[in-house]
C-alpha cells in the first residue's frame, strides 16, 4: 500500500462506468469516475496491467503535481521550479500535451509551448545542454490538464492511444476505434456464452475485440511498446511476470464468431488483422453480403456492428436502414442486434422500435448505440409465454 499512488485512465464519452468496473475488477482501489476519465490508485506493477488489460481505457496518466497558476508567466515558473531531473535528463527527448477546460487559457499549443520553453530553460540553466523534442517518438511523453485555474502535470505511460492495439495492419474507409469497439461490446452485454456475429465488419475490429472479450485475452497483448518501458524505473522483470499472469487468465471459448462484409477488399484486411491477432481458430470470416443472409447458428446470437454512415460512403440510407430492419426481421429471429450510428434521422427507416438507445460518440460525431431485439416468433407469443411462466 506504501508504494501506491493516483493514477488517471482517460476513456470515451459515455464508457466511464465500464472503465471504473474494468479497473475494480483487476483490482484497482479508490476507484473515482469523472467526465471521460476515471481515477484510481494502484502501484507501478497495477499501473503496468492496466496499460496492458485495460479494454476501455485511452492513457493512463501518472499525476506528479499539481498546483494553482494565476498568470503565463506563474505557469512557466512553476513548471520551472518543479524537478525535471527525476524523470528525464538532457539527453532524453521528450513531447508535451495539453487539455484545457474552463480555463484562462484558451490555446493547448500555447500552453504546451510555454511548459516546454519552462522545461528547456530549466536544463539549459542547470547543465549547459537541453534535452530535444521529439513528437513522434519521444523517451517521456508529459500531460498538462489545466482546469480554471488548476494545473495538473502527469506523465503519459501509454505513448500511442491504447486503441492501436498492434493487430490492425489494414483498415477500411471509415474503421471503428478499437476502443470504442470493446466499449461497445461490454455495454452490449457480450460475455462469450453465444454464438457472435458482425455482418458489416469491414476490417474486423468488432470481431477480434469480441473474441478477446470472450477468451480473456489482455486488450493490448499484441501492442510493440508502452511508454513506460522507455522511464528510468522500468522494472522489466515486474513487466514479464505481469504479462504471464495476465495470460493464465485466459479461457477457452466454444461458440462461433463471424464476420460478412460484401466488399472483398475488407473480408482480405478482416482476414489479415485476425491472423495478426492470433484469433484465426476463433473467427470466421466471408464475403456476403448481409441483406442476403440468414441465421444458421442454433440458439441465441449476439450481433454488433457498425453499419456505413453516409459521412465518407455514398449511400441511400433510407433504403440501407429499412433493408436492415428488414433483414433483421425476417431472417434473425433469436438474435440480440445492436450497432451504432451517427446517422440519427435515418434510424426511423429501420421499422423496428430500439429496446435501448445509448449516447456515444464515433470520433467527433455524436451517436447512437441502438438494440433490437429479434424474438423467436413474434413479440406478442413471446409475453404469452413469459405470462406462462409466472
Amino acid at each position: 500500500m506504501a508504494n501506491n499512488y493516483k493514477m488517471l485512465a482517460k476513456t470515451l464519452f459515455g464508457f466511464e462506468d465500464l472503465l471504473a468496473t474494468e479497473l475494480r475488477n483487476l483490482g484497482a482501489i479508490n476507484v473515482e469516475k469523472g467526465v471521460r476519465s476515471v481515477s484510481f490508485e494502484g502501484d507501478k506493477g497495477f499501473m503496468y496491467k492496466a496499460n496492458l488489460c485495460l479494454r476501455t481505457a485511452i492513457k493512463i496518466l501518472k499525476p506528479v503535481k499539481t498546483f494553482i497558476v494565476r498568470s503565463e508567466d506563474d505557469l512557466y515558473a512553476k513548471v520551472y521550479a518543479m524537478n525535471w531531473e527525476r524523470f528525464m535528463n538532457v539527453n532524453s527527448t521528450f513531447a508535451i500535451n495539453a487539455t484545457l477546460a474552463d480555463s484562462r487559457f484558451t490555446h493547448e499549443k500555447y500552453v504546451a509551448l510555454k511548459t516546454k520553453d519552462a522545461i528547456v530553460d530549466k536544463f539549459r540553466d542547470t547543465h549547459g545542454e537541453r534535452p530535444d523534442v521529439d513528437t513522434r517518438h519521444p523517451d517521456v511523453r508529459i500531460h498538462i490538464h489545466i482546469q480554471r485555474n488548476q494545473v495538473t502535470i502527469s506523465l503519459d505511460s501509454s505513448g500511442n492511444s491504447l486503441h492501436q492495439r498492434g493487430y490492425k495492419t489494414r483498415t477500411n474507409i471509415a474503421p471503428i476505434n478499437e476502443v470504442l469497439a470493446a466499449g461497445m461490446l461490454l455495454m452490449s452485454g457480450w460475455d462469450g456464452t453465444t454464438d457472435f456475429m458482425d455482418p458489416m465488419c469491414g476490417s474486423g475490429t468488432m470481431l477480434v475485440e469480441a473474441a478477446m472479450i470472450a477468451c480473456n485475452i489482455p486488450a493490448n497483448i499484441n501492442r510493440k511498446e508502452f511508454a513506460f518501458e522507455k522511464w528510468g524505473d522500468f522494472d522489466e522483470d515486474l513487466f514479464e511476470k505481469i504479462v504471464e499472469s495476465s495470460l493464465k487468465k485466459t479461457r477457452e471459448f466454444h461458440h462461433k464468431i463471424i464476420g460478412y462484409d460484401k466488399a472483398p477488399s475488407a473480408v482480405m484486411k478482416a482476414k489479415d488483422n485476425v491472423a495478426n491477432a492470433n484469433l484465426a481458430e476463433y473467427i470466421t470470416v466471408k464475403q456476403q453480403n448481409f441483406f442476403e443472409t440468414y441465421k444458421h447458428t442454433e440458439g441465441k446470437l449476439h450481433m454488433v456492428f457498425n453499419p456505413p454512415y453516409g459521412e465518407r460512403l455514398n449511400i441511400d440510407m433510407e433504403r440501407f436502414y429499412k433493408s436492415i430492419g428488414d433483414t433483421l426481421k425476417q431472417n434473425y429471429p433469436g438474435t440480440n442486434a445492436w450497432f451504432i450510428t451517427s446517422n440519427l434521422p435515418a434510424l426511423k427507416f429501420v421499422g423496428l422500435r430500439p429496446s435501448r438507445k445509448i449516447k456515444l460518440f464515433n470520433g467527433k460525431l455524436e451517436s447512437r448505440l441502438v438494440l433490437f431485439e429479434m424474438y423467436e416468433g413474434s413479440k406478442k407469443g413471446k409475453y404469452m409465454n413469459n405470462k406462462k411462466e409466472d
